[in-house]
Order: C-alpha cells, then structure tokens, then sequence
C-alpha cells in the first residue's frame, strides 16, 4: 500500500476524509464532554457551604440558624430577625490525588489552592411570619488535573467545573414549632476539559457552558427546646453543555474546532437531621445526607448516540457538636463519612473517587450586630484499587487528601 501525504490525496478522497475525520472530532468530543459529569460523580458535590455548618460536619439541617441555612434547610431563616448578611469563603488548601499503577510507577497530580465563596442575605419583617432570602453559592464544581506524561492521559488529564446557584427562598412560620420554605434555583455552569490524543504533545481540548433551573424545599420541627428535626431536598437539573471541542497543538490534517452538545444530568439530594440539646450550652446533631447518583446512568450526546455512566447512589453520614463557651462564644467540632459513587468499570483519574472520612474542628462568635466562624477540616481516604475491563489504562492505585480552610463574616441589623 503506497503511503500519501495531505497534499497528494485527490480532492474527492479529500472531502470524504474531511468528513471521517469531523465525525471522529464530534465522537471524541462528545465523549470528552462526560467528564465533567465524572467530576461530580464525587468530588464536585461540594456540601461545604459555611464556616460554622462544616465546624460540626455538616451537621445542620437542624440547625440551620444562620443566613447559610438557605443551603442547609431554607426553613431555618425564620430563626433570624431583621437584616441578616453573610459573606465567606471555603478554600480547599490543594487537592493532593496520588496515583501508582500496576508496574510501580507514580504520579501526582497538579496542586492548586481552589477558593468557593458564598454570601447569604436574610430579611424577617418583625412581627411577621415570613422570611425572605438570597443565596449565592456552588453546590457543585472544582476539577482535577494530572500531568501529560500520565500513562491514562488518553482517558483524561484535566477536568475544570464551575456550577454557580443563585437561590431565592420564602420561608412560612405558620406556627411557633414549625416553619416551611421553598425557592428555585438558577444555575450557571461551565466544563472545561482536555484529553490526551494518540501521544504527547496531542491533545483535545472541549469547553462548554450552560444554564438551568430547578428548585429547593425545607422543613424545620421543634416540638421541644432540646429537640429540632430538619430536613431539605434539592432538585435535579440537567445542563446542556454547548460548546467547542479543538486540537492542541493544531497541524493542518486535523480538522478545525467543532460545536459540540452533551446533556449532563445533575443530580437531586436530600438529606436529615436531629439536634438534641440536653442544656442552652450544648448541641449535638445527626444528619444523613443522600446524592441520587443512581438516576444518572447514561449521557446523551446529539446526533451521536448514548453512552453508559453507570454511577451509584451514595450517602454522607454526619455529625457535630457545638459547646457554648459564654459572652457569644462557641467551639465545634464534626465528622462525616462519604460513600464512594464511581465504579471500577467506569473509573475515570479525574476523580480519584474512594470512601472519604472527614473531620472538623472550629468556632466562632455571635455577638448583638457582628458573628463570625472559622473552620478547619481534613480529608481523606485509603487507597483505591481499580481493576476496570473498559479502560485498563486507568488501572491502579489511588488516594486523596484534602485539607480545607473556611471563614464566614456576618452583620445583623
């Protein structure tokens, strides 16, 4: 068989190769784009959404008695009186993924400080049984990104999600022991990925955006001064991400970039909780935490096909304490554990995914006008052992850990 360059293929083998290689683009692309929903397969969920809440493990659905509860359970604003403003951030302090394969070689990946804020604005009329609420934050998001050199850097070498909800919210006190919330969700997101292609330096590179609407609800029960039972649902959105997917570094026989559309499901989660208070001085709380992961079993790719994500339900099992300490004062500390979501067969090194243990410690102080919180949380897990039969390319070890710091700064008025 006689080798041709570009330059002597006939004009007609020229436009059908165009077209072949266009198609291959769209199909690589396409499948490129699944990985952001591998992202938030775990590591994406983000349930660190205020400083005080992530000093007890997340444990607050019955809590819930800050401007973040609009997060947490909305139906605890009502706890709030007047003009209530908060401002933080949480900061995990470089996502350290560790990888080993199956012949003994290790890789890291790249170490980056992530920064996820949020603010928070509630406003109860007095004398009223309505409260009213704005929250800004990302339930979803951050990325992963391993070096060119990675022996999987086909499967995937960099994955970057930004998922940003603006929640208005409307809670009803209708009685002194119960109060009721709801509001939807606006949701703006952005996946950027690349992919190694054939060898090093090759790769192609996918990003896409999209907006999408869904809803969130609370309760909040306190039949008793110790007792306080909570619960929040969250629903399922689906973004259609629409964008372009490119060569790097381009050389004229690739085809040019090409629009691309991949529809990603979001899922719904629910979760609840008990607080017990056996004196004004102590809170103890359990929550159980549920991502339906399970509804996400495929990915429909336009003009393309259907490809099988195959994720799995999975749960957060948290608690926390807080001890008052006096003159506003107050120390916390929480664990939780997470479930891991992604299978062996469909394991993807964008999420080092395994069964994670988190601890916290923290405090803060609430004062007549001015409250604040900081927190520090460790997290982490063992080592994985992925033997998948779709990819063994991804086959090893890996591990994560993650330290975070949060602070929150409020104003009431």
């Amino acid at each position: 068989m006689t080798k041709r360059t570009s330059e002597s293929i006939p004009c007609g083998n020229c436009r059908h190769n165009a077209r072949k290689w266009q198609r291959q683009l769209a199909i690589l692309a396409a499948l490129l784009a699944l990985a952001p929903q591998a992202v938030i397969a775990l590591g994406s969920r983000i349930p660190n959404q205020d400083a005080e809440a992530i000093a007890r493990g997340n444990a607050f659905v019955a809590t819930a008695d800050d401007p973040a509860a609009i997060y947490y359970n909305p139906a605890g604003i009502t706890q709030l009186e007047g003009n209530n403003f908060q401002l933080g951030s949480l900061f995990y302090l470089n996502i350290y993924a560790d990888y080993q394969s199956p012949s003994g070689q290790k890789f890291e990946n790249t170490h980056n400080i992530t920064p996820v804020p949020q603010f928070h604005y509630v406003f109860t009329p007095k004398d009223q049984p309505f409260s009213f609420g704005l929250g800004v934050y990302a339930p979803f998001g951050l990325g992963m990104e391993w070096p060119d050199n990675a022996p999987f850097r086909n499967a995937g070498l960099k994955a970057q999600l930004t998922y940003v909800t603006i929640n208005p919210v409307v809670a009803w006190k209708p009685f002194s022991t119960l109060s009721i919330a709801a509001g939807p969700t606006f949701n703006y997101s952005e996946a950027e990925l690349i992919q190694g292609v054939v060898v090093s330096p090759y790769q192609l590179r996918f990003k896409g955006h999209d907006w999408a609407f869904g809803a969130n609800a609370g309760i909040l029960w306190q039949p008793h001064p110790m007792w306080s039972f909570g619960a929040k649902y969250f629903s399922p959105t689906t973004m259609d991400y629409n964008g372009t997917a490119s060569f790097n570094p381009s050389v004229p026989f690739l085809p040019p970039p090409v629009s691309t559309t991949t529809h990603l499901k979001f899922p719904q989660m629910v979760s609840g909780g008990i607080s017990f208070r056996p004196t004004t001085n102590w809170n103890f709380e359990v929550d159980v935490d549920w991502t339906d992961w399970d509804a996400v079993k495929n990915a429909v790719i336009d003009q393309i096909g259907t490809l099988p994500l195959n994720w799995q339900s999975s749960f957060f099992y948290e608690f926390g304490v807080t001890r008052q300490l006096g003159g506003g004062y107050y120390l916390s500390a929480g664990y939780f554990f997470s479930q891991a979501s992604t299978s062996d067969q469909y394991y993807t090194p964008l999420v080092p995914d395994t069964d994670l243990h988190v601890g916290s410690l923290g405090g803060g102080f609430k004062g007549r006008h001015w409250t604040w919180a900081v927190a520090g949380q460790i997290i982490g897990g063992g080592y994985r052992n992925v033997q998948s039969t779709v990819d063994p390319a991804v086959n090893g070890r890996y591990r994560l850990f993650t330290p975070t710091l949060s602070f929150s700064v409020g104003y009431h008025f």
